[in-house]
């Protein structure tokens, strides 16, 4: 078996009670057949707490006032303190650890939703590098197409590398690994993933990136057009299942202070945002330095799952479209906060986004059908309004 995991992964330390937004409140924790059977079989007090404690039918701990029934008032579990690690059920001896399984292989990333986490997201200066240790441990799946697999772990590791090239404006960057999703999508739909490695080599010698950025630097649509697509993208969420309560409010206010003045207050806006952004060399590296990780992140995460659906370019479409509605929505924090934002207010702000999206399958499967089916998701739509997005100048 091989296990690989992001460099920065080991240094997760949970901070427990210290946390400013505990994973213990505010969504339902699913428990796994084991944990079931033994807190059936739990005896004594704890067992009597665990009787009446758990949602049996629902297979979930039950919540006084959206918080877990085992959360103390210091914000710290009671069943860990009463019964300690072993009493744990999978789900939260794991988070935020997340698993993404393949036939003999397991990539193990920290999630987003997690605030410790994010911090060693966000907080890390350097490209990620990517760390793998391999085990006796063998299994066989009846049906994985191994040889799609290795094709999308080859294109992964160019598309990653194209992402991490700081030498290239990372709206541009993301362009471009847009376009490697069409081509790499268009391999998979005609069967002839023979030819991807030849595709992806092409298009990125010297001239074909040049010729490209040439044609994207006149992509540039009419502010309506631009405000039109973003208005979409962030009601885009409106379709999607709620896990926090508090998450309707804060999309529509995010909402309102984005486009409730109308399209050229909007275009003024973000101008106004993208010029704060690029006021000094320290600013555009730690804003270019956010949007890269938050690419990389969803990219390594999500990427090869396409070997289960053959949807290789939604999943590209999810880490763009997730890197700009965070972007989006920190627009909206900067202009309410009077254009301050700190580094704990993007962190932030990208935790309530994965949050609400990333732990509900549900969620992740709708946003993959839109990407799926929905024309303006298409590759020009959507290199269009990066092209907006990065003001024009590249």
């Amino acid at each position: 078996m091989l296990y690989t995991v992001p460099h920065y992964w080991k240094q997760f330390r949970c901070i427990a009670g210290n946390c400013p937004d505990t994973c213990c409140a505010g969504w339902s924790i699913g428990i796994d057949p084991i944990s079931m059977k033994r807190y059936k079989h739990t005896k004594g007090p704890l067992g009597n707490r665990l009787k009446n404690s758990v949602d049996w039918r629902e297979k979930t701990f039950l919540q006084y006032k959206k918080r877990c029934s085992f959360l103390n008032e210091e914000n710290l579990c009671d069943l860990y303190l009463e019964g300690g690690e072993r009493m744990l059920c999978k789900t939260c001896r794991q988070y935020p650890r997340h698993t993404e399984e393949y036939e003999g292989v397991r990539e193990i990333s920290l999630s987003l939703s997690c605030p410790e986490a994010a911090r060693l997201i966000l907080g890390c200066r350097e490209p990620v590098r990517f760390l793998s240790r391999e085990t006796q441990q063998e299994e066989s799946y009846e049906e994985f197409d191994f040889f799609l697999f290795t094709k999308l772990e080859d294109a992964r590791e160019k598309i990653l590398s194209v992402m991490q090239d700081r030498n290239r404006d990372v709206f541009f960057r993301m362009a471009i690994v847009l376009a490697m999703g069409y081509k790499i999508q268009m391999c998979i739909s005609k069967d002839q993933l023979f030819m991807l490695d030849e595709d992806l080599a092409s298009f990125l010698k010297g001239d074909s990136i040049d010729r490209f950025y040439k044609k994207w630097q006149s992509m540039m649509p009419g502010s309506r057009q631009w405000f039109k697509l973003a208005r979409t993208f962030t009601e885009c969420l409106d379709r999607l299942e709620v896990l926090k309560e508090d998450w309707n409010v804060y999309r529509e206010e995010r909402k309102q202070l984005l486009f409730g003045e109308g399209d050229q207050m909007f275009q003024e806006t973000w101008k106004a945002f993208l010029g704060d952004r690029m006021k000094s060399k320290e600013s555009r590296e730690q804003w270019g330095r956010w949007q890269e990780q938050l690419m990389v992140y969803f990219l390594f995460t999500y990427f090869c799952g396409s070997v289960y659906d053959g949807k290789a370019f939604s999943k590209i479409k999810l880490a763009c479209y997730s890197t700009i509605i965070i972007d989006l929505f920190a627009c909206s924090f900067w202009k309410e906060n009077g254009g301050k934002m700190e580094e704990e207010d993007f962190r932030q702000i990208a935790v309530r986004y994965s949050r609400e999206v990333e732990h509900s399958d549900l969620n992740l499967n709708a946003l993959d059908d839109l990407f799926w089916r929905n024309k303006n998701f298409y590759l020009r739509p959507l290199l269009e309004f990066l092209a907006f997005f990065a003001g024009g100048k590249m």
